[in-house]
C-alpha cells in the first residue's frame, strides 16, 4: 500500500477527538480530590477512569488506522525534521498507551471496582496490592507529565510550521 500525501477525514477525526479527550482528561485529573487508601472512588475518579478508557480505545483505533492508511512525510521537510516528527509521533502513541494503561492498573492495584460511565463494570487488571499501587501511581504520574512535554513539543512544532516556516505541514491535519 502506497502512503498518501494527506491525512484523510478519519485520521483527522481521531486526532482531534483524542486532543479534546486529553484536554478533558487532564482537567478532571487536576480538579478531582486525592483519594486515600481507605476511600472508594467518587464521581471524579469514575469520570477520569472512564475518559481514560475512552482515550485508550481511541488511540488503539487511531494506531490501527495509521498502520493501515499510512501518510507520507511532507517531502519539503529537511531530514532532521522528518526524523524528529516521526519520533515525537511514536512517543505520543507510547505515552498515551502508558498513561492510560498505568491508570487502569493503578485502579486495579487499589482494589477499586470501577465502571465505565456507570454503564458496565471494568475488569480488574490485577489484584489489590498497596506497594504495587504506589509504584504504578508514580509511573502513571511520570507518564502523564512526559506526555504533556511531548504534546507541548508537538504543538510548538505545529505552530512553527504555521507561523514561522509558513509551509503546508499544519494544514495536512486541519479540518477541511
Amino acid at each position: 500500500m502506497l502512503p498518501r500525501l494527506h491525512y484523510g477525514t478519519t485520521a483527522k477525526v481521531f486526532h482531534w477527538l483524542i486532543v479534546a479527550l486529553l484536554i478533558v482528561q487532564y482537567l478532571i485529573g487536576w480538579l478531582m480530590p486525592d483519594i486515600h487508601r481507605d476511600q472508594k472512588p467518587g464521581i471524579g475518579m469514575i469520570l477520569h477512569i472512564s475518559f481514560g478508557i475512552t482515550i485508550l480505545g481511541a488511540i488503539l483505533l487511531r494506531f490501527a488506522w495509521r498502520l493501515t492508511h499510512p501518510v507520507a512525510p511532507e517531502s519539503t521537510l529537511p531530514p532532521w525534521q522528518r526524523l524528529s516528527s516521526e519520533l515525537v509521533h511514536w512517543m505520543l502513541y507510547v505515552l498515551v498507551l502508558a498513561t492510560t494503561l498505568s491508570g487502569w492498573l493503578f485502579a486495579s492495584f487499589r482494589g477499586w471496582s470501577v465502571s465505565y460511565f456507570h454503564l458496565f463494570p471494568l475488569p480488574m487488571l490485577a489484584g489489590d496490592n498497596a506497594a504495587a499501587g504506589k509504584a504504578i501511581d508514580g509511573l502513571h504520574q511520570a507518564a502523564e507529565w512526559t506526555l504533556l512535554v511531548f504534546i507541548g513539543c508537538h504543538v510548538l512544532a505545529a505552530l512553527a510550521h504555521l507561523f514561522v516556516y509558513r509551509d503546508r505541514v499544519m494544514r495536512r491535519m486541519l479540518p477541511g
